[in-house]
């Protein structure tokens, strides 16, 4: 792979500001990407509620075969000010939204894909989304739904060459809590529903208490609070509260539990008065570090200079749809920092030792 073109084609990609209400842009993303790689290859595209996404292979005639590998990369990114789709070079760095989250990592899975799809001596797909920051359940979980499946999957979030095999579980859920409207001049002739909510979440906190530096433990994040009370002099009858819930393997209450499940769980810490619907729920990722797979990467990042050690994510990412299915899935990328802020940036030195671990990688097992 030669830096340079490879840079300019990514800088064409970062340009494009594929968020998840413009449609046109994700549609955009994926065809630069599908012309990168370029012609001779299966093409199966896929669109589930408006977000498209492709799935690509060797196409020897016997139609979709199940993936020795499977390279999965998104193309979508979080908003941005337009001047974050302007990409500009510093140093090793190149800055620009999507630079480290993860469209150039994408586009070196693309690349290696292009390289030894056809010649390996087993079934390798690129698997491309645009979805996965929202959710990802239009993108790889629509994929798998379709009957896509593979043995082994290396996803290209970011990492610094180290290799993320455990993820965090989450929950989305939304609490209300119901009361009795009154003059807020005589409160003890009401009950406030915002006050029985905030002690709900209180006591949730108190449950899962909020960490002061990172800790691989359950978190509860209010994300917002609302009422459709809209007097001072009222006392309000009905609240809602809306969590984001993140919890590692092994939580008692969440993992291996149902949305109906976990939603009981949490009734039973707020208390009486608060409803508890759970929106959706999925389990923890979790990859086996000693299969062959894991080491063999290991081993090719390793060659390229990197300790290669292994890593815990606190964010959800599409790995988990896998890992419910009983696939092993690893977050393997690129280096850089900054991602969904105003100085995200990728770092370039770790480009060329990425694609040559991967290369290495693909042509081991």
């Amino acid at each position: 792979m030669e830096l340079e073109s490879f840079l300019r084609t990514a800088e064409a990609l970062l340009a494009v500001p594929s968020t998840a209400d413009r449609p046109d842009q994700l549609h955009r993303a994926l065809d630069l990407v599908l012309d990168t790689v370029g012609p001779g290859f299966a093409v199966e595209r896929f669109e589930s509620a408006g977000k498209p996404s492709a799935l690509l292979y060797h196409d020897t005639g016997a139609g979709r075969p199940e993936f020795r590998v499977i390279l999965n990369g998104h193309l979508d990114v979080v908003p941005a000010t337009p001047d974050q789709f302007i990409p500009r070079r510093e140093g090793e760095r190149l800055y620009a939204r999507g630079a480290q989250d993860m469209k150039i990592s994408a586009l070196v899975l693309a690349h290696v894909f292009a390289e030894l799809a056809p010649t390996l001596p087993y079934p390798l797909a690129l698997q491309l989304v645009t979805d996965e920051e929202i959710g990802g359940r239009n993108g790889t979980l629509h994929q798998l739904e379709q009957g896509v499946t593979g043995q082994f999957v290396v996803i290209g979030e970011f990492s610094g060459l180290e290799i993320v095999t455990d993820s965090k579980g989450i929950a989305q859920a939304r609490l209300t809590a119901t009361g009795r409207a009154a003059h807020s001049a005589y409160p003890w002739q009401g009950d406030n529903a915002l006050l029985r909510l905030t002690n709900a979440v209180a006591a949730l906190h108190a449950a899962y208490p909020l960490p002061t530096a990172e800790a691989w433990a359950t978190t509860v994040n209010l994300a917002r609070l609302d009422t459709p009370n809209t007097a001072f002099n009222q006392v309000p009858a009905l609240a809602e509260a809306w969590l984001d819930i993140r919890f590692p393997p092994g939580e008692p209450g969440f993992d291996g539990r149902t949305a109906e499940q976990i939603a009981a769980h949490l009734g039973e810490i707020c208390g009486p008065g608060v409803t508890v619907a759970v929106e959706h729920a999925d389990a923890p990722h979790h990859a086996d570090r000693d299969s062959p797979e894991v080491r063999a990467l290991q081993q090719a990042a390793r060659a390229q200079g990197y300790p290669a050690g292994f890593l815990r994510k606190h964010g959800a990412a599409d790995g988990r749809f896998y890992s419910q299915r009983g696939i092993d899935a690893v977050i393997f990328g690129i280096g850089g920092a900054g991602l969904h802020g105003p100085e995200e940036y990728a770092d370039l030195a770790s480009i060329v030792p990425y694609h040559r671990a991967l290369h290495a990688f693909l042509t081991a097992i």
